[in-house]
């Protein structure tokens, strides 16, 4: 496929299904024959490690003050002598197999402490860039062909390096009027940043989540929707599943639910079909 391709997943409200969305695409790319990464930067809590059943053994290596070097730890000026005095250790300790052929690179607690760390740097383009650096030199080397960054549900300094080194981003939206304001929000945001920055970050994906189209509300707000975003539209919605809730407290995705209920299979069919479209899109801004 060529240079690695990325997307950062965001949006400034949380609750929207943002990283059970980024754990869905990344295993739906992933059956669509890519090799991907997914990155968490959303912080402590760890849920996209819990989301592919590897969070227990992170924390364990956490409290054993063995998490070392972290994801934290590459936006440090000290980074690349760590990397050169570590080698090819110093990516590879940060990386976690997850059992659904998709590799992670969980959150750690330091992430918390980021944000301000970040602010001390006065130089706007050094403080967001630091993650772009990581990636260009020391990910984009390993060969995957995805990327997808999950990011903190605020604006901080993180989610900015996020959007920096993504330039692509995928908006998990509710069915609401809320959901609707902070999706105008975010592409004004994006705006902004390409204004000031002279960088182009753009929505590659308006992923309408947890669907009940048995609710009249809910059609009209997807087809609101899809008339707003009609160039960044997901091609399939997900319905809303519980399966997807219970996949998530069992530590996986509903990918690897042997027996799925109807919506599931249904939630996972449009998963693959629309990390069909995000990898097409972001091809395209790449060529």
């Amino acid at each position: 496929m060529g240079e690695t391709l990325r997307a950062a997943s965001f949006l400034d409200k949380g609750g929207t299904g943002k990283t059970t969305a980024t754990a869905h695409l990344s295993v739906a790319a992933a059956r669509n024959g890519l090799d991907v990464l997914a990155i968490d930067l959303a912080g402590k809590q760890g849920d996209l490690a819990k989301h592919f059943g590897v969070w227990e053994e992170y924390r364990e290596e956490i409290a054993a003050d063995e998490a070392w070097p972290n994801i934290a730890t590459t936006f440090d000026d000290s980074w690349p002598t760590i990397a050169e005095k570590l080698g090819a250790a110093a990516v590879e300790d940060l990386i976690y197999p997850t059992g659904e052929d998709v590799d992670l690179v969980p959150a750690h607690p330091a992430l918390d402490s980021l944000d301000a760390d970040l602010g001390n740097i006065d130089d706007a383009r050094e403080r967001y860039a630091r993650l772009e650096g990581f990636l260009d030199d020391y990910v984009d080397p390993l060969g995957y062909d995805l990327v997808l960054l999950d990011l903190p549900g605020l604006a901080n300094n993180v989610t900015y390096n996020g959007l920096w080194a993504a330039r692509s981003v995928v908006a998990p939206v509710e069915m609401g009027p809320f959901e609707a304001e902070q999706a105008d929000a975010l592409r004004t945001d994006l705006e902004k940043i390409t204004e000031n920055f002279g960088l182009d970050v753009g929505l590659a994906l308006v992923l309408p989540n947890k669907v009940d189209t048995r609710t009249t509300l809910a059609e009209e707000y997807l087809e609101a929707f899809r008339e707003e975003y009609p160039d960044a539209i997901a091609p399939r919605y997900i319905p809303y599943s519980q399966d997807i809730r219970n996949a998530t407290d069992r530590g996986c995705t509903a990918f690897a639910i042997e027996e799925r209920s109807k919506t599931a299979r249904e939630a996972c069919e449009a998963f693959v079909e629309d990390a069909e479209a995000l990898v097409e899109r972001l091809q395209g801004v790449k060529a």
